[in-house]
């Protein structure tokens, strides 16, 4: 292998260590500098690093523990630049006693301190979603250091022009920074007040782990983990609250059919095709579980329990032909009633073409076709297409997945879609 191949082959490795290790890394950051978005820069000079390296010296062992080594010396040298720069004339002396390559002994804590991931994440997220910040800011902040999207995967994901979504990133760290904002979970009635914007966050993360918005990869289970881990918590720390425990039995239902979603070369499995023993039944036992602690709370009919009671009729189906998508389609209308959304109305379309045909989903999708919001979503000509191909008009349906190729990111996901085109092409003649 030559070496332009092996380059290519550790940028790779670069790339992949990043997108799974950034947010525990900026978490961990977070934590020793209490400033998000020096957090980043801190991380991003270690990333800087990385590639500066690595080609040459191979990619370490355990590379995500190089990145937060090199990352503390960074924050370390940023400490000692404040400090001097606040110390008097007649101390800076006293610190250069130290010399370059020697730590202070007052810095000596921040290299050896054991790193809290689980906890760092967790504070975080609730920092991202502080109510100085608004809800649009404080989606995108938080999926921009958590999830590790690039300003432009946000766009994409909430439909909104790239320029806007950079905008709110770097307005929101300023807005952290000049008002102080603690880097910590908040307890009591604070809590309960920016449960919501945690939830709603936590939920993207472990959607783009599910189903990542671009690159190689179909899924990104790392990002799964991470959200689950953080749900968990918030079990634990709001135990009465019914949507936390909706939103963990969601999550783990859902992260349960992880392995049998993706074939044996990468490509994406639908859920009508999938091997269902293939299912984890200890995260369905324990999504169930935490479905039915949802409901015993009372005032059990919040968005995560409704989307939580849809995943449990797939869950407890153990053949596609056993769902119950009657009862699908009915808790899609609840949700449809509480949480007006066009793509809550594509889903319950799905779910009324398979209780009642294709004809009568495809009338509902087709009222979709003129809404704003879905002009660039994949998924309705995606859906759009399945629907036709159902009622064998392959050659409408053809133009659809071409159509929905186009738009996806993701590059497994566009080589399924155009699988899908091509069908049609042969169906057609």
């Amino acid at each position: 292998m030559g070496s332009t191949e092996t380059q290519a082959d550790t940028h790779r490795a670069i790339d992949a260590v990043w997108r799974i290790e950034a947010p525990r890394l900026i978490a961990g950051l977070a934590r020793m500098v209490h400033d998000v978005g020096l957090a980043e820069e801190l991380a991003q000079d270690a990333l800087v690093a990385a590639l500066e390296q690595w080609p040459s010296s191979g990619v370490p062992d355990n590379p995500g523990a190089w990145l937060m080594t090199t990352a503390k010396r960074r924050a370390i040298d940023n400490l000692r630049r404040q400090q001097n720069l606040r110390r008097k004339q007649e101390e800076i002396g006293r610190d250069l006693e130290y010399g370059q390559d020697t730590v202070p002994a007052e810095f000596d804590a921040v290299l050896d301190e054991p790193d809290d991931i689980g906890d760092d994440l967790l504070r975080l997220v609730f920092t991202a979603c502080h109510p100085v910040l608004s809800a649009e800011a404080r989606t995108a902040l938080t999926l921009r250091l958590l999830g590790g999207l690039t300003t432009d995967e946000i766009a994409r994901a909430f439909l909104v022009p790239e320029p806007t979504v950079a905008q709110r990133i770097v307005r929101a760290k300023k807005t952290l920074a000049k008002k102080k904002v603690p880097f910590e979970v908040p307890r009591g009635p604070e809590l309960a007040e920016r449960l919501a914007s945690v939830l709603e966050v936590v939920y993207l993360i472990f959607n783009e782990g599910y189903s990542a918005t671009a690159g190689d990869d179909w899924m990104r289970p790392a990002l799964c983990e991470d959200a689950l881990r953080l749900g968990r918590i918030l079990a634990e720390l709001a135990p009465a609250e019914p949507e936390v425990h909706g939103l963990v039995a969601l999550m783990e239902i859902q992260a349960s059919r992880t392995r049998a979603r993706i074939g044996a070369n990468g490509e994406p499995v639908l859920l009508l095709d999938q091997n269902r023993a293939r299912w984890d039944r200890l995260l369905i036992r324990r999504g169930l579980a935490a479905l039915d602690r949802a409901e015993r709370t009372g005032n059990a009919d919040g968005p995560y329990v409704l989307q939580a009671a849809i995943a449990a009729c797939h869950a407890r189906a153990l053949a596609p032909e056993d769902t119950d998508w009657a009862r699908i389609a009915e808790i899609y209308g609840q949700l449809a009633k509480m949480s007006p959304s066009p793509v809550v109305e594509l889903n319950r379309a799905v779910a009324v073409s398979m209780a009642f045909g294709p004809a009568a989903g495809l009338e509902l999708v087709d009222a979709l076709i003129s809404e704003p919001l879905l002009a660039n979503y994949h998924l309705l000509p995606t859906v759009r297409g399945d629907f036709l191909a159902k009622l064998e008009r392959f050659v409408e349906a053809k133009a659809e997945f071409e159509r929905a190729a186009a738009m996806t990111r993701n590059s497994r996901e566009r080589t399924f879609l155009l699988g899908r085109a091509e069908e049609c092409a042969r169906s057609a003649g």
